[in-house]
């Protein structure tokens, strides 16, 4: 039986994007994103719990993207999947981080809002997809009428 590792999250950035280069020239973007959930309890108080995300963007035009336009506060839906990694700490004790990576063609970066909008604000998405790797149009005489099955 195959599995699904799929994360889907809403919510806000804690702080600005922090992009650095991998050793290979390449972008990494780091993300930390904010999501809540509030209640009201028993005696009807409201209640409120907050969990931070760490999301880890390779994609190059995801990268860029983020660095442009995406600021502390700025509300975000991604879809990514989650990888947990094993690293040491100075101490030289095992220590294990969870993040939700944005990389290949199953991950997407919408930014909700806009820089002066309000509740209905727009919305832009960026997918990872084929056609951005083909800067080139896409023109419908390119495809192929018979197929091969």
């Amino acid at each position: 039986m195959s599995s699904v590792n799929k994360v889907t999250i809403l919510g806000n950035l804690g702080a600005d994007p922090d992009i650095r280069t991998m050793q290979n020239g390449k972008p990494v973007c780091n993300l930390s994103v904010a999501t809540s959930e509030s209640w009201k309890d028993r005696d009807g108080n409201k209640q409120e719990r907050t969990e931070w995300h760490r999301v880890v963007i390779f994609s190059e035009g995801l990268c860029g993207v983020a660095e442009k336009y995406l600021r502390k506060g700025s509300k975000v839906y991604i879809e990514g999947k989650l990888q947990t990694r094993k690293w040491q700490a100075d101490d030289g004790t095992d220590r294990y981080s969870t993040e939700i990576i944005l990389q290949g063609f199953n991950s997407s970066l919408v930014m909700l809002g806009g820089k002066n909008s309000d509740a209905g604000g727009s919305s832009s998405a960026y997918r990872e997809s084929a056609a951005s790797y083909d800067q080139s149009p896409i023109d419908s005489n390119d495809f192929d009428d018979e197929i091969p099955f």
